[in-house]
């Protein structure tokens, strides 16, 4: 019988006024995988999912700024957030 693939997720924050880059609010793997995407769920939040940068993220300490490799696609993640916002009428909430 083969493993099910652990779920990864993880939470990014932007606030342009005092972080020059993204940084990891909360990351998890399983169970925490789930209740990072049910509060995502709960608060409105855009989910994009990507299953090599979630396990990318994992490799970070909450709280830290993403290097700058994987800037170009944390920036893809931010323009798709932006277009679901903006679709949707929701308000900027400057992750």
């Amino acid at each position: 019988m083969a493993n099910k693939k652990e779920r990864n997720a993880a939470a990014l924050g932007y606030k342009s006024e005092h972080d020059y880059a993204p940084k990891l609010l909360a990351k998890g793997s399983g169970y925490q995988a789930d209740k990072i995407v049910e509060i995502a769920e709960l608060n409105d939040t855009p989910i994009y999912q990507d299953e090599r940068l979630a396990r990318q993220l994992q490799n970070l300490e909450v709280g830290e700024t993403i290097p700058e490799d994987l800037y170009n696609v944390v920036a893809e993640v931010l323009v798709f957030i932006s277009k679901m916002d903006m679709r949707y009428g929701r308000e900027q909430k400057h992750w």
